[in-house]
């Protein structure tokens, strides 16, 4: 008996993805960009991205992408989300509640996270919110190292696409 299609896998991703995806950072390698646009790739033709139905996470692409005009793979994803938002079998979206202290009341109440930067907290709200715990992607923010094993006490998972240029940015700012 068969079980049906394979389901889509589910991912929710870090703005950081989209921009060098789009070559908008100067200091990570061209595997690095290569690499982010694949991702975007794949997931274009087989992935699910989970986001909050306010649009917090959309706003944010918004601001930083040009979908309408913009031709590099950030943008075009971007275009793609947008006209996906309400199609259940490639976007999924949770709620997220907004709280003054945390951020977000889905975010970690854990003061290991307490210096977690405040914009980054919806992807976190996101995963914590769906029944899943759909991974975030993360391409090469070095802080996320740092509160990578945090998060996963909260079962979280952080997936870096990047990882050796996240640790060489890590210790080039760190020192470790």
């Amino acid at each position: 008996m068969s079980e049906g299609p394979t389901p889509r896998p589910r991912r929710i991703i870090d703005t950081n993805v989209l921009l060098i995806a789009n070559g908008a950072h100067d200091d990570v390698g061209p595997d690095c960009v290569a690499a982010c646009a694949l991702t975007l790739q794949e997931i274009l033709q087989s992935g699910r991205v989970v986001i909050d139905d306010g649009w917090a996470i959309l706003e944010e692409y918004g601001h930083k992408l040009r979908p309408n005009r913009g031709k590099g793979p950030g943008d075009v994803f971007l275009k793609w989300l947008l006209r996906q938002a309400g199609n259940p079998a490639r976007c999924e979206q949770v709620t997220i509640t907004p709280d003054e202290a945390r951020g977000w009341a889905e975010f970690p109440d854990d003061p290991a996270l307490g210096n977690f930067d405040p914009p980054d907290r919806k992807f976190v709200a996101v995963a914590s919110a769906h029944p899943a715990h759909p991974p975030i992607l993360q391409a090469a923010d070095s802080k996320w190292l740092d509160w990578a094993p945090d998060l996963a006490h909260h079962g979280v998972e952080v997936r870096f696409i990047c990882k050796d240029e996240a640790q060489r940015f890590h210790h080039n700012k760190f020192g470790r």
